[in-house]
């Protein structure tokens, strides 16, 4: 399929789930090979004013950011700041509290490291306090052995990470995300981890989709389960969190505030040079996106398998080696197919399910 028929194809496809309902705004996004050969947008980007979504309008889609936090280790690993075998106590002491100093950078990225929990008790505020979050995370107690077993680290992954990225570097996450990724990428603009209050107007307004609201009842979910010991349930990433504005401005690198584009973006740099930018060597590329750790999840119950940083097989969990990528919370994507060059991410406002992304997935793998 040519450049002009899958932009086409996608753009038909956005316009069609939002005319429909099904969607409220969303973009869509494919590299290939390092260029950008689909970008589409669609449908309102907050309803209170009638703003249109734009290729450029920034969503908070939760966990699809992770994939930039591990890029942005990866970027220091290959700038020699530390390797996948470093104990991570090495460049945090405080860490190798509680029989944690064997945990290495590999084990943080590969969500084997042992410590998927924050406290029951943490407040927003607190959740929006790095060192009183690296503080907590530092004293806390191992669910299990680094290495041993995996289990999805909802929260805690981007501050692990983060700080590994700020102790080897000596400088503020969002700062070294903007002089490392960002900013040699050219999308400074369009990915954030921390966003400035000041561009919160850009932002696409989060909703719950009438069948989300219809089906999940957040209240009726036992509150012992073990992904509310990791990520307490008054934390939960839905609509209503996910537009404060204190949430959306603090670094919290388990998730990030992104275009499709930017996101789509990273995971092309992760593969290869982009115009003309390569942050990675071939290298370094065969090792980040490597099987690292898989077994069946201590918190969600499924089984998994983890590249450094990247959920391996596809958005919907179908075990496909060379498809690596983060899902969010509602239904949004980010990710790449190492055996055709291809990334691919779907950003929305309407959470929802995965349904968006399956249909665009289809799209992408047939045009390759």
């Amino acid at each position: 399929m040519s450049t002009a028929d899958l932009q086409k194809q996608l753009q038909h496809t956005a316009d069609e789930l939002v005319e429909s309902g099904a969607e409220r705004g969303l973009q869509i996004a494919v590299y290939r090979h390092g260029e950008l050969v689909a970008d589409v947008a669609a449908g309102v980007a907050d309803p209170a004013t009638g703003r249109e979504v734009r290729p450029d309008t920034p969503f908070y889609n939760f966990s699809i950011g992770k994939g930039a936090t591990a890029t942005l280790a990866h970027v220091c690993a290959e700038k020699g700041l530390f390797s996948y075998d470093t104990p991570v106590a090495e460049l945090w002491p405080e860490f190798a509290a509680h029989g944690k100093e064997r945990v290495t950078v590999r084990h943080a990225l590969s969500h084997s490291a042992g410590v998927p929990g924050i406290p029951s008790a943490t407040t927003h505020a607190e959740l929006c306090d790095w060192d009183t979050m690296c503080a907590a995370l530092a004293d806390a107690e191992p669910w299990w052995e680094a290495g041993t077993a995996v289990g999805y680290h909802a929260f805690t992954f981007g501050f692990l990470v983060g700080e590994i990225v700020r102790r080897a570097t000596g400088r503020e996450l969002s700062e070294v995300l903007r002089t490392e990724l960002t900013g040699p990428l050219g999308i400074a603009d369009e990915l954030y981890l921390g966003m400035p209050e000041a561009e919160h107007g850009r932002l696409a307004r989060l909703e719950e989709s009438p069948a989300r609201a219809a089906s999940f009842d957040l209240d009726a979910i036992p509150d012992d389960l073990p992904m509310f010991k990791a990520a307490p349930k008054h934390l939960f990433p839905g609509a209503e969190f996910g537009n404060r504005t204190d949430i959306l401005a603090a670094d919290i690198p388990a998730g990030a505030k992104t275009s499709a584009r930017a996101i789509a973006r990273v995971y092309a740099a992760v593969l290869g040079e982009v115009d003309g930018v390569r942050l990675l060597s071939q290298d370094r590329t065969r090792e980040a996106t490597a099987p690292a750790a898989s077994g069946t999840d201590r918190l969600m119950g499924n089984e998994s398998s983890w590249a450094l940083g990247y959920a391996l097989g596809l958005p919907d969990g179908t075990a496909t080696p060379t498809v690596l990528g983060m899902g969010g919370v509602g239904g949004s994507w980010a990710g790449a197919d190492t055996a055709t060059g291809t990334t691919w991410a779907v950003t929305k406002n309407a959470l929802g399910d995965l349904s968006t992304v399956a249909r665009v997935t289809e799209a992408v793998r047939n045009s390759a």
